[in-house]
């Protein structure tokens, strides 16, 4: 299956999120790749899709956030351009509100999860804002420090504006938060595409599980039961997890001649919704410096008992 690469693009109000993407839409039109963009706002009416161009796919989530009250909103949409449009590439500009782990939890649907390639989250950042930050509320401090600790690649715009000293103070700041991310200074989001389409994010699934860990903090892996697990086995392997899983969803049998449930885990708490229709029993975790190669075989080895102790019955 051709795989969807997808680009979330996050950062505080006003950091340069949308120049950013109008430069990217750009060069992506110059290459003649299929394009679709979803562009979220707080607000009821979008501000800046004009920047998009009627060839390129649009989908507006407006208000909410994607990371919490229209993340069903957010599946439906996407989907849709899976199905429908086909891209090559998905681009996600998030509010500047938005948490990238919440949106990378949002956009990982065990529905559709091996139709896409997540390439990374860019996150952009107002260099003077930065400097100034102690002067905004902590909930707002601890955002920005939230984006750019969980970036892939890092903008820092508005070097213009200020000395080599303030550069040079920003970018030691930065890269102590998040030294795996590649830091750019630069004025009014100038990246060339090249630059972005060389993130290679970690997402392995069962079938693949040699792939190296390169440049990421976060990341993700999709496992593909091929039938029913032991519920107290299950329990157990949660119990194990590290504290650094911080979301896994998706669909797990217990019983073989059962419907699935819907399973969701976060920050160690775990929720079982039962199900009517037989679903892909996906499960989509989200983690940071895990061994998924560990994971993978730890969740086979589940299946393997409950399939030998059934067969022994």
């Amino acid at each position: 299956m051709i795989k969807s690469e997808v680009y979330i693009l996050s950062g505080f109000l006003g950091s340069g999120k949308t120049t950013l993407l109008k430069r990217i839409l750009e060069e992506e039109h110059k290459l003649g790749r299929k394009v679709a963009v979803m562009m979220n706002e707080l607000g009821e009416v979008s501000i800046d899709s004009n920047v998009v161009d009627e060839d390129v796919a649009l989908k507006e989530l407006l208000g909410g956030c994607i990371c919490c009250s229209i993340q069903d909103k957010l599946e439906a949409q996407l989907q849709g351009l899976l199905i429908d449009e086909k891209p090559d590439v998905i681009y996600i500009e998030t509010t500047g509100a938005a948490h990238p782990v919440e949106v990378l939890d949002a956009i990982l649907s065990p529905l559709f999860a091996d139709a896409l390639h997540i390439k990374g989250i860019v996150t952009t950042v107002d260099g003077l804002r930065w400097l100034n930050r102690k002067s905004m509320s902590p909930q707002l401090q601890q955002l920005i420090l939230e984006q750019i600790r969980h970036a892939d690649f890092i903008i820092v715009n508005k070097m213009s504006e200020l000395s080599e000293s303030e550069q040079a103070k920003i970018t030691f700041e930065i890269q102590a938060l998040n030294s795996k991310a590649r830091c750019l200074l630069t004025n009014y989001s100038q990246v060339s595409l090249d630059q972005l389409k060389a993130l290679s994010v970690f997402y392995p699934d069962k079938t693949n599980t040699h792939l190296s860990q390169k440049n990421l903090n976060l990341s993700t892996f999709v496992y593909r039961f091929q039938g029913p697990v032991s519920h107290a086995g299950f329990e157990e392997f949660l119990k194990s997890l590290p504290d650094t899983i911080y979301r896994i969803k998706g669909y797990l049998k217990f019983d073989s001649n059962s419907y699935p449930f819907l399973f969701q885990f976060s920050y160690g708490m775990p929720l079982y919704m039962k199900e009517q229709m037989n679903l892909p029993l996906n499960l989509v975790f989200i983690g940071e410096n895990i061994d998924w190669g560990q994971m993978n075989t730890a969740l086979e080895q589940l299946e393997n008992e409950f399939e030998n102790q059934h067969m022994d019955e």
